[in-house]
């Protein structure tokens, strides 16, 4: 593959569709254990801290702790499910399977496989929000119109976790792989965007880092929706999860053509 195809801009067209539709199919089969396995434990952590910690703490910045704990983990619920689906069910399909092998003697382009599957994981984010989304109702927590406006920004958080998965599906050699990305990327970031405690509680020059974390971005943006207010830095947030995503798809795509097609 020549050097100029390697770098190349990713070409997007309607191709990635079928692809998109044969990964809801499948997941069908087995939809209500999978979102179940998706909200099982970010409702164990509300459950256990936003009860269990929330009867010591009661509030933060005059929030109930319960509240302020379930808009951040919705973005982190998100998060996690969007990078699983890009990373051990991406893999499987590329390395295991030889699914992607086998669709690219159809018509279609390696380009269209990497877009079809950041869209499939954020899609199969969403649906765990959402679902996360209904148990937090049943607890009486974001019951008002603004909520509806964190539905969008839930899918582009998945986007943003899934390109960004999609850039170490590219690289992994097997399964372990993944781990040091889960232990040294993503559980730092959660403690570092505010999903359990303000952070403001942060050194200064870890807030800095917080601000530029996509986490951190996401929580600022989803959070105050689901409180019933407006993100203070609403550009801001927004350019930086665009940013990633954009950045981690062209990588992404970058990094699996010069693994499938070198």
């Amino acid at each position: 593959m020549s050097t100029t195809a390697l770098y190349a801009l990713p070409s997007f067209s309607l191709r990635f569709l079928p692809i998109w539709r044969r990964n809801f199919l499948v997941w069908k089969k087995l939809a209500v254990a999978s979102v179940l396995g998706n909200i099982a434990d970010p409702l164990i952590t509300l459950i256990a801290f936003g009860y269990g910690l929330g009867s010591l703490l009661k509030t933060v910045d005059g929030i109930p702790y319960i509240h302020f704990l379930a808009s951040g983990s919705i973005c982190m619920s998100v998060m996690m499910a969007s990078s699983f689906e890009a990373l051990y069910s991406a893999f499987s399909r590329m390395h295991v399977q030889k699914t992607w092998e086998a669709l690219l003697n159809a018509p279609l382009a390696l380009d269209d496989v990497v877009l079809a599957e950041m869209l499939w994981a954020a899609t199969k984010s969403l649906f765990s929000g959402v679902a996360i989304l209904g148990v937090m109702f049943l607890l009486g927590i974001g019951l008002h119109p603004h909520t509806l406006l964190a539905l969008p920004l839930l899918f582009l958080i998945g986007m943003t976790f899934a390109s960004l998965g999609l850039v170490f599906n590219a690289i992994a050699q097997g399964y372990d792989f993944f781990t040091y990305y889960f232990t040294l990327v993503l559980t730092p970031m959660i403690f570092l965007s505010g999903v359990y405690y303000p952070v403001a509680q942060l050194p200064g020059w870890l807030q800095i880092v917080s601000q530029a974390l996509p986490l951190g971005a996401a929580v600022n943006l989803v959070r105050p929706l689901i409180l019933g207010n407006w993100p203070a830095t609403p550009v801001q947030d927004l350019a930086i999860l665009v940013i990633y995503c954009i950045a981690g798809f062209y990588l992404a795509t970058m990094l699996t053509r010069r693994r499938l097609l070198k």
